[in-house]
């Protein structure tokens, strides 16, 4: 009997999953391997939300798994270790898996290699597997990726994908393999109450359903912070409980302005991994310096206290981190929203609000967190890099009667919409009442320290 060894990461699926086809096609039994590396909590990145979602996961492929003959394999270790063990305690000749882009994950794979190449094994490493299109398929001339979206997009739209593959019907596992048992979100501590649950079916019904009834109008919907029109699928993309070939594939087959607009959303997605790929240091390194003197942590520490509890007095800023604070998720304007008022308004090191956001996003990884905070600060991708969003015309724009304030700052739930972006523009006595904080600083404060701060003045 041949076995070759598929090792999961952020592909915890079984529908199109091309490491998992081809390692089927080229042996008997197959042994489906995560694990659970104590170097990502060594590095602080397995906050309580994320795994959460992560045993929600593996919980769900494991059950997939053994509806279809075959189980999940769990251990826990370092990755090379413990792939190397479980290769050679079946006599694997194979070990296939998902190419990354992080640094972390660039390195895995060469570790990985030169110690499976020691046994004997060959390390099969498959593209767009958590991309639609694989990180270094789409290039410039005389450049090793885009650093613009929109001729990206362009050239990315033009790429054939691969076809998506349906799930196996049948998996066969050497038995004499051991595994440990499956992680549970009960008991972990500090856990968003709002949390969804996680899996490949999860995700797959989700996708399903607001396909049906949302798609069509996101487009002019996807912004509308009370709407809630967006998909909530980033937590699924992130784990790769959900495949992006075929969310794409799926999209445009039902066409349209929203369908489109959703398309392009997963190519940011696609964006963000090929910029990452070829500048891994950009995932904590200004990737366009501007030279700017951030206040850090310390010496900003009760401004950065009051934006992460949600008492900025900016109410929109105030509502996106309450929100964050209960769902472990947070609205896409929202994120940009909070994003600027920290980079730009308070002048605060966009690396301490990305650490935040990791600290409690579901979906938070070093790809998209760090590149779209670098995008915000101005650091980044961003072609107007000095852009700063006003939370007041921001909160007008996006939340016109407040339902998305009130939602999430209930000390303002009896406030017109007229005021409601503006509380301190109320009388007095009304403002006492309401039992929330005056602005940190006034927007023209903010705007002239950025701008000195800058050189733009």
């Amino acid at each position: 009997m041949t076995v070759a060894v598929v090792l999961f990461t952020s592909d915890l699926r079984l529908h199109d999953h091309p490491p998992l086809r081809a390692a089927l096609a080229a042996a008997d039994e197959v042994v489906p391997l995560f694990v659970r590396d104590p170097g990502v909590h060594a590095a602080g990145f397995d906050a309580p939300n994320r795994a959460a979602f992560l045993a929600d996961c593996l919980r769900d492929l494991d059950a997939s798994l053994r509806r279809r003959g075959g189980r999940l394999v769990v251990r826990t270790g370092p990755v090379v270790r413990e792939v190397g063990a479980v290769a050679a305690e079946c006599g694997a000749a194979e070990v296939h898996m998902a190419a990354g882009v992080s640094g972390y994950a660039q390195r895995r794979e060469e570790r990985l290699r030169e110690d499976l190449g020691r046994r004997g094994v060959a390390l099969r490493v498959h593209d767009a597997v958590i991309t639609a299109v694989a990180a270094g398929a789409v290039t410039p001339a005389g450049s090793g990726h885009y650093a613009v979206f929109t001729p990206y997009f362009r050239r990315w739209s033009q790429e054939r994908l691969r076809g998506s593959c349906p799930a196996p019907r049948t998996v066969r596992v050497p038995d004499a393999v051991r595994g440990e048992p499956l992680p549970s979100r009960d008991g972990l501590p500090g856990l968003s109450p709002g949390l969804p649950t996680g899996g490949e079916t999860r995700g797959r019904e989700r996708f399903a359903r607001w396909a049906r009834s949302r798609m069509p109008a996101y487009e002019e919907g996807h912004d509308d912070l009370a709407g809630d029109a967006t998909s909530r699928l980033s937590p699924y993309l992130h784990f790769g409980a959900l495949s992006p070939v075929e969310l794409v594939q799926r999209a445009r087959s039902r066409g349209g302005a929203g369908a489109e607009a959703f398309v392009r959303q997963l190519c940011w997605r696609d964006f963000h991994h090929q910029v990452l790929a070829a500048r891994p240091e950009a995932s904590w390194r200004d990737y366009r310096p501007r030279h700017d003197r951030w206040r850090t942590e310390d010496e900003a520490a009760e401004d950065v206290a009051a934006w992460r509890e949600g008492r900025t007095g900016y109410p929109v800023v105030d509502a996106a981190m309450r929100q964050l604070l209960h769902e472990g998720w947070m609205h896409n304007r929202a994120r940009l929203l909070a994003a600027s008022f920290l980079t730009k308004t308070l002048y605060v090191d966009w690396r301490v609000g990305a650490r935040h956001f990791l600290d409690l996003l579901v979906d938070g990884d070093l790809v998209n967190n760090q590149l779209n905070w670098q995008w915000v600060a101005g650091t980044g991708n961003d072609t107007r890099p000095n852009r700063v969003l006003n939370p007041v015309r921001q909160g007008r724009r996006y939340d016109p009667n407040g339902a998305y304030v009130r939602r999430w700052v209930p000390e303002l739930k009896d406030v017109d919409e007229r005021n409601v972006h503006e509380p301190w523009r109320l009388p007095e006595d009304r403002r006492a009442a309401l039992d929330y904080p005056a602005p940190l600083i006034g927007l023209a404060d903010g705007l002239t320290r950025f701008a000195h701060a800058r050189g733009l003045d």
